[in-house]
């Protein structure tokens, strides 16, 4: 993977309210039926403990990037009490909508965090379901007429809309996993990730093989695509096995990886020394 120079493109010192935590990117090209967009590119992203979602906007992947006040989503509308973090947004041209999965805290029963559903026309001003669709962390992708969801820790869902009814099906990873993001093409489905435990956290990737039958995927022995190898990742840390959890401090970690495809290219977007900042790279053929 080839990083950009500019790494990391969201940093602590970019903005006083981005604080101590910075994590869950999540990046779209703003739709050409959008009016009067703000930037090319929009970068949703969240403070572990959030009480909105975050937005950076650019118009080139490398920035510069400015923080858009006062984000998107509050907590207020969101239908959740405690906090809301990892967004998942998705663009449906057809329907001229932007969707936003997230994941709120906390539920008196089990699973204590879980996601929902918001939609928006403009991807500013948001608009929230109440339904509850299934555990947290999601990333979800479109393949043969229904939409998949891989939550935390590499359980997949199925719905036929995206939007309701969200079926349980089997777990693919360990209970370690921690986030994930999906690229598919064709019939293979190829899953970025982190583990927590892991000594460093570092970005792993794993492909799946997709058949009729979902219930009988499996991914492959995982490769490790990426680990801290520059200061901004957290390389001048010591190494020490992760935790799950949120932290405030530099760490040696790579995690929260988000795949984006933009004029037949590829990026990976992660979080970096733990949760200090985001970075990009162009996934390369080597």
């Amino acid at each position: 993977m080839r990083r950009f120079s500019t790494n990391p493109i969201i940093r602590p010192e970019m903005d006083a309210e981005l604080g101590s935590n910075i994590n869950g990117p999540s990046l779209i090209r703003v739709p050409a039926w959008v009016p009067n967009p703000l930037g090319k590119y929009y970068l949703y992203f969240a403070h572990h403990q959030g009480t909105h979602i975050r937005l950076a906007l650019a118009d080139r992947l490398e920035g510069p990037w400015r923080l858009y006040h006062p984000g998107v989503l509050g907590l207020a509308d969101s239908f959740f009490a405690a906090h809301i973090a990892s967004p998942d947004v998705h663009v449906l041209n057809e329907a001229r909508q932007i969707r936003m999965y997230y994941h709120g805290c906390c539920l008196p029963t089990p699973p204590h965090q879980a996601t929902r559903l918001a939609t928006s026309a403009d991807g500013l001003n948001f608009n929230a379901r109440p339904e509850i669709l299934g555990s947290s962390y999601w990333r979800a992708f479109r393949w043969q007429e229904a939409w998949y969801t891989l939550e935390m820790p590499g359980t997949l869902r199925r719905s036929h809309s995206g939007v309701t009814a969200f079926e349980q099906g089997p777990r693919l990873f360990t209970p370690d996993m921690r986030h994930a993001a999906v690229l598919p093409a064709d019939d293979t489905l190829t899953v970025f990730y982190s583990n927590a435990n892991d000594c460093p956290e570092r970005i792993l990737y794993a492909s799946i093989r997709l058949e009729p039958d979902w219930h009988t995927w499996r991914p492959t022995p995982p490769t490790t695509l990426l680990r801290p190898e520059t200061d901004y990742e957290g390389a001048d840390c010591a190494i020490e096995p992760s935790r799950r959890g949120a932290v405030h401090h530099r760490v040696h970690q790579l995690r929260d990886p988000c795949v984006f495809q933009d004029e037949g290219r590829t990026y990976l977007l992660y979080s970096v020394a733990g949760e200090h900042g985001i970075a990009i790279g162009e996934l390369t053929e080597n």
